[in-house]
């Protein structure tokens, strides 16, 4: 069973900066990418970052320049350093992680986090 941890979230003012970390846990082979998407209420899950195994990294138009993703293939923890936050930043954030082997034979899975909240306010 694999189990994916988030940690970071909070309340922060307009401009101010905030990390996220995702540790993955439990039998794992591969991990493909790793990332993060969020969701306000009413609308679809949106990507925010994604970083593959190749170390390609994707954003979202509207964080590129302000977000930046990281990964740490050894621990299977993600990264998301938040700065320059606006009040449109705030939602629920969920940790992704792709194509998860838990051996070189098997089938890939996807998983989630749980979600963290992230509250842009003065």
């Amino acid at each position: 069973q694999v189990q994916l941890v988030e940690s970071g979230g909070g309340l922060v003012q307009p401009g101010g900066s905030l990390r996220l970390s995702c540790a993955a846990s439990g039998s794992i082979f591969s991990i493909y990418a790793m990332g993060w998407y969020r969701q306000a209420p009413g609308k679809q899950r949106e990507l925010v970052a994604r970083i593959a195994s190749g170390g390609t990294t994707t954003y979202a138009g509207s964080v590129k320049g302000r977000f930046t993703n990281s990964r740490d293939h050894a621990k299977n923890t993600v990264y998301l350093q938040m700065s320059s936050l606006k009040p449109e930043d705030t939602t629920v954030y969920y940790c992704n992680a792709d194509r998860v082997a838990v051996n070189m034979w098997g089938n890939e899975n996807d998983y989630w986090g749980q979600g963290t909240q992230v509250t842009v306010s003065s």
